[in-house]
């Protein structure tokens, strides 16, 4: 499950038992990505209370389907199979399209070796959301003052570029833990997430 040691939710006392109860299943698993911060609970709260606010806040406006397109298309970039198989079947889940749900993701492994994300199944403006992601993953220092203004001309406004731009960021912590520890998805459900987004406090994946 990790390179490193784990508690299980029924060894866990006092805190940590806390906050893994809050971020179980349906079946009372805790998904192995939460799983790895069990030898340090405050690290597992600031995990899960970045990923909630970030990805499931009721005061989002980008659909919830492309954030969770940047989250796929940044992990592959990263080479987290983890984040990708995780995070496209909620994709696939919030889209209800299979075939168009299918199509972005083959887009996104062709983009992984061409360099260069593009799919008649996206607007101009999803596009440039993508195009933005890749750059801010692979040449953060390359972003300037004109790659924000070409998301303005594209469409996006200023409070949706910035939360474009944090589930970016999210991305590459999420990924770069994932990755550092080893983290599998042995025992996981895949796509299962904190979507209650009218409860900031509701952590419980399903």
């Amino acid at each position: 499950m990790t390179f490193i040691k784990t508690i299980p939710i029924e060894e866990a006392q006092g805190k940590l038992h806390t906050l893994l109860a809050r971020v179980q299943g349906p079946d009372g698993h805790v998904d192995n990505i939460m799983a790895a911060h069990s030898l340090r609970p405050a690290s597992l709260e600031g995990h899960m209370a970045l990923y909630k606010n970030v990805l499931h806040h009721n005061a989002n406006q980008v659909p919830k389907w492309i954030l969770e397109m940047i989250g796929v298309y940044v992990s592959q970039l990263n080479d987290c199979s983890y984040c990708v198989e995780h995070h496209f079947a909620g994709l696939k889940r919030l889209l209800r399209d299979d075939q168009k749900a299918d199509g972005i993701r083959a887009a996104i492994a062709y983009a992984h070796v061409s360099g260069y994300f593009q799919s008649s199944l996206l607007t101009t403006k999803e596009q440039a959301a993508l195009d933005y992601a890749a750059m801010l993953t692979k040449t953060p220092k390359a972003i300037a003052e004109n790659h924000i203004t070409a998301l303005r001309e594209a469409g996006w406004d200023d409070g949706e570029i910035l939360e474009i731009n944090q589930v970016t960021a999210y991305f590459a912590y999420a990924n770069r833990t994932v990755l550092g520890l080893g983290v599998s998805t042995d025992g996981d459900t895949l796509g299962l997430s904190p979507n209650n987004s009218d409860d900031e406090a509701d952590w419980g994946h399903r």
